[in-house]
Order: C-alpha cells, then structure tokens, then sequence
C-alpha cells in the first residue's frame, strides 16, 4: 500500500497531466512542453494559489487547506464528483481540521 503523500502526489499529477493547456483556456507558449499537460504554475494560476503552495499540496501537504482551496484546486484540474470527492477525502486524511473561510460550514 502507498503511502498518503506518494497517493497525493500521483493522483495531483496524473490529473495536471491530462489537461492540455488550450482545454484549460491557456495559451500554449512556445512548442516544446517539458511536461506533459499543465505545468504547475498554470495549475497554480488557474486555481488562485501561489506557486510554492500548489508544490506543496502536490508534494503531498494538504493538511490545513480550506474548502475553498481544495474547490479551486478540483475546478483548475477539472476533476469530476469522484474526483473532487477523493481529493478532499485526502485532504482530511493528512490529518488536522481543514480551515474554513468565515461564513462556510465546518
């Protein structure tokens, strides 16, 4: 059984891997991608986080992200309701109470 930060990480970048950027509403700079699918950095744009943040969560670190974080992150990797659900039930297994933004429901 993997561990949960290698789970993290493989399902975090299996799904930035199958987004192209034009299907993200990116443009593709220049022809040679080095990675194949979204680059961090345009996942990180897309879902409002900063670069070192969203190295963090795919490396692993989702513990203390909000709701709101764990949403930008499921609508930047166009994840499906599985997938969504998934994600935040890794999220709650890297133990610690997520942060909730004022107004949202514990």
């Amino acid at each position: 059984m993997m561990d949960l930060r290698t789970e993290i990480k493989e399902f975090l970048s299996s799904r930035r891997a199958r987004i192209a950027p034009d299907r993200a509403g990116l443009p593709a700079y220049g022809g040679n991608r080095r990675v194949k699918g979204l680059r961090r950095e345009e996942v990180a744009l897309l879902a409002g986080v900063s670069v070192d943040y969203y190295v963090r969560m795919e490396r692993g670190s989702l513990g203390g992200a909000s709701d709101g974080v764990l949403d930008a992150l499921a609508s930047a990797l166009q994840l499906d309701e599985a997938e969504r659900d998934h994600l935040f039930h890794l999220a709650r297994r890297t133990g610690g109470p997520a942060v909730h933004a004022a107004g949202d429901p514990p």
